[in-house]
């Protein structure tokens, strides 16, 4: 029996490279240079920092604003379209940017090519997560008890562009604008194509009733609130993003303020943590093999909650950084976790909406912990990082305390 179970896994593993990993792979890519990299380009083009913090704006707001929309279009339509036609919309965006900055390198033009490239990439970068995240989902129901292996692997490639992305869009703009946007497109080209030859969804794509697509994130909230495994897990997350948004936002002045290091130096500590990150995730899937779901999240969340509790009072630059490593590796095995049960819990009919709704509650904190930064005098910020990690914590263990008997964590 083992002979013949084999090469099905081995079909199985190579059909999910092909239709799964690698236009991924091409997207997250695409996406992390994109995010990272027009910032940059702002920059460099405007040289102005107002109109930069104005770009990073403009790239997130849309984003946000199109949760509700792209997760119910994914719903209706399905990933097999929505995916191709948002890679192919960003990358003729981006080829026309690339062509305008090398026609009109600077001044009015320029200027505004650069802030409509990066409300438009964010759009369409929006759509086509949630597109790949619903495709992923769906692989990892046929996977069945092996979901986790699938949802580790996706993780990682998202992790693996996190980390390299930022510096490959860094290294080409050094030979200019256009080179860099070019680069990109033909990324997100490339995913189009990969997806277009293998569609992300090989079966028909779930719809949704039209009483409930139309309804988008209301859906979604309801599903979230009809599924109580999920809805505890998302909370305690959602705590716990409070902690870990407050370190991302005070992390500048933490790493140059207070220990007196470089700007390299601030960059070098999220290096480490997606280097952690993409470590945890290796472990994770074997981890949650032999042990299951609940056992992994519980400890990660032990150890994301230590970590930072540390951190707010990390006494030098070097001990700061390894426990920001430390949260961020345990905080990628609870996502880990946590797109295992979404991947079984949500009906398919409504899995976009749903998602959108889940990454919506997810993010809000971001904002609160960098209003809180700025309201907070530097002096004060290890204390204030305490007190959210004391919440973390709290959040962490009500969440987990309560999904110890629940029968969707069980295995």
């Amino acid at each position: 029996m083992s002979a013949a179970v084999t090469p099905r896994r081995a079909g199985h593993t190579a059909g999910l490279m092909r239709s799964i990993y690698v236009p991924r792979t091409a997207d997250a890519l695409a996406f992390a240079m994109s995010t990272y990299g027009i910032p940059l380009l702002v920059l460099a083009t405007t040289r102005s920092a107002a109109l930069t913090g104005a770009a990073f704006a403009l790239e997130w707001i849309p984003r946000l604003a199109a949760f509700g929309w792209a997760g119910s279009i994914v719903d209706r339509r399905g990933a097999a379209v929505v995916f191709p036609l948002a890679c192919l919309g960003r990358a003729l965006a981006l080829a026309v940017g690339a062509v305008l900055l090398h026609l009109y390198p600077s001044g009015t033009v320029a200027s505004a090519t650069v802030m409509v490239l990066a409300a438009t990439t964010g759009v369409l970068t929006e759509f086509s997560y949630i597109a790949a995240e619903t495709a992923g989902a769906a692989a990892g129901r046929r996977a069945g008890a092996r979901a986790h292996r699938v949802q580790a692997v996706l993780l990682g490639i998202d992790q693996s562009a996190t980390l390299s992305g930022p510096a490959l869009a860094g290294i080409l703009l050094l030979a200019g604008p256009p080179p860099m946007l070019a680069v990109i497109a033909v990324l997100s080209l490339l995913a189009a194509l990969l997806a277009l030859r293998t569609p992300l969804s090989p079966a028909a794509p779930a719809r949704a009733p039209k009483g409930q697509t139309g309804a988008g994130l209301l859906t979604g909230w309801r599903t979230i609130r009809s599924l109580p495994a999920l809805g505890w897990l998302v909370t305690g997350l959602t705590l716990s993003n409070l902690a870990t948004g407050l370190l991302q936002a005070a992390g500048p002045v933490i790493v140059i303020q207070h220990f007196g290091e470089s700007t390299t130096a601030v960059g070098l500590v999220w290096s480490a943590a997606a280097a952690a990150t993409l470590l945890a995730v290796t472990l994770c899937r074997f981890a949650l093999d032999r042990l299951g779901l609940w056992p992994v999240g519980a400890a990660c969340a032990a150890l994301a909650s230590l970590a930072c509790l540390a951190a707010g009072q990390a006494p030098d630059y070097l001990s700061y950084l390894v426990l920001v490593a430390v949260l961020m590796a345990a905080d990628g095995g609870m996502t880990v976790v946590l797109r295992t049960l979404r991947s079984r819990l949500i009906p398919p009919e409504a899995f976009g909406s749903t998602l959108s709704a889940t990454i919506l509650i997810l993010l809000l904190p971001f904002p609160i912990a960098g209003v809180l930064t700025a309201l907070t005098p530097p002096d004060a910020l290890g204390h204030v990082i305490t007190a959210c990690a004391a919440l973390q914590a709290l959040g962490l263990f009500c969440a987990f305390a309560r999904l110890r008997t629940d029968p969707a964590l069980r295995t």
